[in-house]
């Protein structure tokens, strides 16, 4: 790869992956009951997994957990059929909905979740049914209180964006109220940039969270080593594999371009991690070799430079290509287990 080194070697990546196990994201449908307009799915064609593709994937896998995504997976019409096989597998299953597929199940059903995560994008009714439609306030509401009388985790999920990067801590409080952790994760102009962060508001954003925050976890490239943290052995081209409705296999949800077939991923198994775009997802732009930040930062974040048609260039966030340093200062919160704690380029805090 030109102007590009791999970050970590086929055995050492190999070792963290394997020996901790992968995380799956599982896409079982691109349908969804709401359209959102900073949503990355194709909301044009309606693509679905079957349950012989999902059974295939987990058996060429040695997968830890497996998180239901990408659209609103309660609209397969085998959704329940498809999540009674995985309640028999040995992984720790999540889902992240809009409330929607939730809603759709039973009591028993529910509790083969180990967490179920909200998306809240803002911490008022009227924002957030404006956003989504209404009444998406109401059940999302509805339907975390639910899982808190069954005993089931729950996790509010946030998407940093231009229109409420300086109202997350405000989500956070929101998540608490149902003793829940909130996920951040930066808006990537997959679809449209109309709600993309300039490198001002992206920082401002941070530090406005993280002053109102205690951290359980920092994914985010960038603000984990301004915040002085050890690098992560896990993530995106190293222990992440996600597998869309359309049967395609890439190493990050936001990664462009039609993805590898399903067929690549059973034949080579976890062999799929020394395939091209997981190497590139793990690789160092040339510009950051001698950065003292190399290792905790890796360049930032290989979907969105991939994305921006930067891969081999720095992230487009980062201060030290500008001569600019960020303070960014935090608050550790307690260990709390959380079976997508490094599974991406996310940031996990709780309220204060």
């Amino acid at each position: 790869m030109k102007n590009v080194t791999a970050q970590l070697s086929s055995s050492a990546f190999g070792l963290t992956a394997l020996d901790g196990g992968i995380s799956l994201g599982l896409g079982l449908t691109n349908e969804c009951n709401l359209t959102c307009s900073f949503c990355y799915r194709d909301p044009t064609r309606a693509d679905r997994l079957s349950l012989d593709q999902v059974k295939a994937v987990m058996e060429c896998l040695p997968v830890r957990s497996v998180n239901l995504g990408t659209g609103e997976n309660g609209m397969h019409p085998d959704f329940k059929t498809i999540l009674a096989y995985l309640g028999t597998q040995q992984v720790k299953l999540t889902i992240t909905s809009n409330g929607h597929s939730v809603a759709v199940l039973e009591d028993d059903e529910l509790r083969a979740f180990h967490d179920i995560e909200f998306s809240l994008d803002y911490p008022t009714q009227a924002e957030q049914d404006a956003q989504r439609e209404s009444g998406n306030w109401a059940l999302i509401h509805q339907q975390a209180e639910r899982c808190l009388k069954l005993g089931i985790p729950v996790t509010i999920v946030a998407v940093m964006m231009k229109s409420n990067y300086l109202r997350l801590s405000d989500v956070a409080r929101i998540a608490k109220n149902f003793d829940a952790p909130l996920r951040v994760n930066v808006y990537q102009a997959v679809r449209s940039d109309i709600y993309a962060l300039s490198y001002e508001e992206y920082w401002e954003g941070f530090r406005r969270l993280l002053e109102e925050t205690d951290v359980i976890a920092i994914g985010e490239p960038l603000v984990r080593a301004m915040a002085g943290l050890l690098p992560l052995r896990a993530g995106c081209g190293v222990s992440t594999v996600r597998v869309t409705p359309r049967a395609t296999t890439q190493p990050c949800v936001y990664w462009p371009g039609p993805g590898e077939p399903l067929s690549a991923l059973v034949s080579a198994g976890a062999d799929i991690l020394t395939s091209m775009p997981f190497e590139q997802a793990r690789a160092i732009p040339a510009a950051c070799e001698s950065c003292e930040f190399r290792e905790s930062c890796h360049g930032g974040c290989a979907g969105r430079r991939r994305l921006q048609g930067a891969l081999f260039e720095p992230d487009s966030y980062c201060p030290i290509v500008r001569g600019e340093r960020q303070r960014v200062k935090i608050r550790m919160a307690a260990n709390r287990e959380l079976p997508k704690l490094n599974s991406s380029c996310t940031t996990v805090v709780i309220a204060r």
